[in-house]
């Protein structure tokens, strides 16, 4: 004879309930409406003169401008290798500035030998989990795109997209891959209208969906059991925590 399916009358022996919570749709309510333009910051993955990632990522500059975003785009000229140099570094500062102001993020790419460049992972790498209590990437929303010199190929987004998970953001479903970069751009480094500028606008436009729906939710949605359970446990010298606050 089967046993019965375990069920919540079974008991939780290992939950902690003072700091256990159920979600509810109540808790999505912002506190506070924000009054400021959705922020973007915008990383890309080249230091050439004619380089199609920073094209590409003007164009995303520009349609998140046109939605009423502030923008912000990081040239990495002059940034250091990962601990090459100290995080006081100014470039390295200015990028996690950078990153802590902004609300949602586009990382774009070239692919090189298969994958994402240099470039860009040292961009990525010089941005911590947290830094004195405070947390660059996590539940900031994230656009990937990248450019190819050949065929299709979805290496890097696909890569960057592991990344910004790990970085615990939140990275939206859609995604963009330019093939023959060199054919999509003119001279003056403008995108051609093409089925590839039309899903340009497709993920930008999700991109601003997605930090409208989250941005004023971001506290309560990072909110993690396994974080208050370590401050519960912390809260008193005795070991006996204090659960006023909870």
């Amino acid at each position: 004879m089967n046993k019965p399916d375990p069920t919540v009358a079974d008991g939780l022996l290992n939950l902690l309930e003072p700091v256990f919570k159920v979600p509810t749709s109540e808790h999505l309510e912002p506190r506070k409406r924000f009054t400021h333009a959705p922020r973007f910051l915008i990383l890309y993955g080249s230091l050439r003169e004619r380089s199609y990632s920073r094209f590409l990522a003007y164009e995303a500059a520009r349609l998140l401008e046109r939605m009423g975003g502030e923008v912000r785009i990081y040239h990495a000229n002059g940034l250091p290798l990962p601990d090459g140099a100290a995080a006081d570094h100014p470039r390295v500062r200015e990028l996690r500035d950078l990153s802590l102001w902004s609300e949602g993020q586009v990382w774009v790419s070239p692919e090189r030998h298969g994958n994402l460049t240099g470039v860009m992972k040292s961009q990525i790498d010089w941005l911590p989990l947290e830094s004195g209590g405070m947390r660059p990437t996590q539940g900031r929303t994230l656009a990937v795109m990248q450019v190819s010199g050949g065929s299709q190929s979805f290496n890097a987004v696909n890569s960057m997209r592991m990344l910004g998970r790990w970085m615990r953001m939140i990275t939206i479903p859609n995604q963009s891959s330019v093939a023959k970069a060199y054919e999509e751009f003119d001279e003056a480094g403008r995108m051609r209208p093409s089925a590839y500028y039309d899903r340009i606008v497709d993920v930008v436009e999700e991109l601003f969906k997605f930090t409208l729906l989250t941005r004023e939710r971001t506290v309560y949605l990072v909110d993690r059991y396994s974080e208050r359970k370590e401050a519960w446990v912390k809260a008193t010298p005795e070991g006996r925590p204090d659960t006023s606050a909870i």
